[in-house]
């Protein structure tokens, strides 16, 4: 029998996790940082042990979180056996060696926690989910009770939250899932009605305030709305980001005439908007960005340059551009961000605007809205276009949002590994080898039986990292584990379910060959994996030791 863990265990695990995470913390910053600051030299030499404190500190905040969330609440079987395989397996990681990568994986000694380590090891909650959380006996359970049609908990206690994610299962049960797979292989848009559907419940405005036509229902909302269309499509929950960064870049820093102007037309679908900041070479160095915008003597501008992976611009009506309207101030400083009005495309003629070319980048999954590099020549802006009427502000204005946007992808990242889970379960239910099916064979029901564990880790962490957000708190390290951890369950979740398919899932007409493609991205954009653990390290180095990083 696999007893449940007591609410005094799931409470001392939180606080071993934590103080792991801290030791940490201060460790790594001794060494990288002794004087208090951390050198942009250092951080790139010591890349490895910076990163590694990332993953570290991430991966014990998961525990935290999800540790919480079942002390919060009354579990069933399933929930406790759930609850125990993640808490156990990620113990196991921060005090044995936590994956970075495939081929990366940091442990303690090898940045001088080897005694933490023990330490935490040696506590005794966390000693008897080391021995009794991750078993094989667990796993079995729990493919077990999955196979028999049950489900993990998913409710919130918010019964506006709930009814929420009822609606949208829902709606993505009905109008995305059974598509999905026919859109990406035809590398179809996703469809106008489609679109008009998800306006109508309330998608395009779900953090965009009443006042102006949304709902205003905060980044938990988001995070739930996201998830359940990228259980169907990542390109539906993906649709959404366009209108939230756009809506919080007007909300947050626009003039009273732009937020009156723009975002009751977000909110409602009519129009769509398109994020247009990465250039060509760069990628995340904005600081070398090189797109000019020059004002004219009316007092408007003209932007001209070069801007590449820009999703859903052909099909946008407005384009949020980050520009060097100041070419003698270097780096961020010269930095403007403009609202670009611009004529919707259609498929005979993607860019009908006579200042605006296109170039379809070819891609091997995230479709539905497609990937372009832009020529912007002499794009015209009107005056009352730069974003809140000031100059220099542009990646200041960005910053604010990158939580939301990073909370965001984790929440598409959390509904592509639900749906490769879902996939995985289907075909090794239904599979048969040597008699019987495949969700029989211990190590099939291992991958599945984690990859559940993984979900539970990384949503909690994420719905953490969303509700800071709601409180009005800084969370930009928060949101940054959140998309960190919530990418890598992306790809391993699909990665695995692929497997469970074997040759078939090599195969185009099965659908975890677009899942898998389409998890892959997860780790790529919005901060490579790379770059958010460097930002996250530098982050956590500061905090712990009061300097500046």
């Amino acid at each position: 029998m696999n007893a449940p863990f007591s609410a005094a265990d799931l409470i001392g695990a939180i606080e071993a996790a934590r103080a792991f995470a801290h030791a940490a913390g201060r460790v790594i910053a001794a060494r990288l940082a002794p004087g208090g600051r951390l050198s942009p030299e250092v951080a790139d030499r010591e890349q490895r042990a910076l990163h590694g404190l990332a993953w570290i500190a991430t991966t014990a905040e998961a525990v935290a979180q999800a540790a919480q969330w079942g002390a919060d609440r009354s579990l069933s079987t399933l929930d406790s056996d759930v609850l125990a395989i993640g808490l156990g397996e990620y113990l196991h990681q921060l005090t044995s060696g936590v994956p970075m990568s495939q081929s990366e994986i940091v442990r303690p000694d090898e940045v001088g926690l080897a005694d933490e380590a023990a330490v935490c090891r040696a506590h005794p909650a966390v000693a008897r989910l080391l021995t009794d959380g991750n078993t094989a006996a667990r796993r079995a359970a729990v493919a077990e009770a999955l196979t028999d049609g049950q489900l993990l908990d998913t409710a919130t206690g918010d019964e506006t939250l709930d009814m929420v994610r009822a609606e949208y299962a829902r709606f993505t049960a009905e109008r995305i899932t059974p598509h999905a797979q026919k859109w990406h292989l035809a590398d179809d848009l996703l469809p106008d009605d489609v679109l008009a559907e998800m306006a109508a419940i309330g998608t395009f405005g779900l953090c965009i305030s009443p006042e102006y036509g949304g709902l205003g229902l905060g980044k938990v909302a988001m995070c739930i709305v996201t998830e359940e269309l990228s259980r169907g499509w990542i390109a539906a929950g993906s649709i959404g980001t366009r209108a939230e960064i756009a809506g919080e870049l007007i909300g947050l820093a626009g003039t009273d005439a732009q937020k009156s102007l723009w975002l009751p037309v977000i909110a409602s679908g009519e129009v769509l908007p398109a994020a247009v900041f990465t250039e060509p070479d760069t990628g995340s160095d904005l600081a070398s960005l090189r797109t000019r915008a020059l004002r004219q003597t009316d007092g408007s501008w003209e932007i001209l340059g070069n801007k590449t992976w820009i999703t859903h611009a052909a099909r946008s009506d407005l384009m949020t551009v980050l520009a060097r309207s100041d070419a003698g101030k270097p780096g961020h400083e010269g930095l403007s961000m403009f609202l670009l009005e611009k004529t919707r495309g259609n498929g005979d003629t993607p860019f009908p605007d006579a200042w605006l070319d296109g170039t379809e980048i070819q891609v091997l999954g995230y479709r539905g809205m497609r990937e372009y590099e832009l020529s912007l020549n002499g794009a015209p802006v009107a005056s009352d276009g730069l974003l809140g009427g000031q100059e220099g502000q542009g990646f200041r204005q960005l910053m604010q949002t990158f939580e939301g946007a990073r909370i965001q992808t984790a929440a598409r990242a959390l509904g592509v590994a639900l749906r490769a889970q879902e996939l995985a379960l289907t075909y090794a239910t239904a599979r048969k080898q040597f008699g019987r099916p495949l969700v029989n064979f211990p190590r099939v029901a291992d991958k599945i039986a984690m990859m559940v564990a993984e979900i539970l880790m990384a949503r909690e962490l994420t719905y953490f990292a969303a509700r800071q957000k709601d409180h009005g708190q800084r969370c930009d390290i928060e949101a940054g584990m959140a998309k960190l951890l919530a990418a890598r369950v992306a790809w391993s979740n699909a990665d695995s379910a692929l497997q469970i398919h074997g040759g078939n899932g090599y195969a185009l007409e099965f659908e975890i060959s677009r899942v898998l493609c389409d998890a892959r991205i997860l780790n790529i954009f919005e901060g490579a994996a790379e770059i958010q653990a460097h930002v996250i390290g530098r982050g956590l180095v500061s905090r712990a030791g009061g300097g500046n990083a």
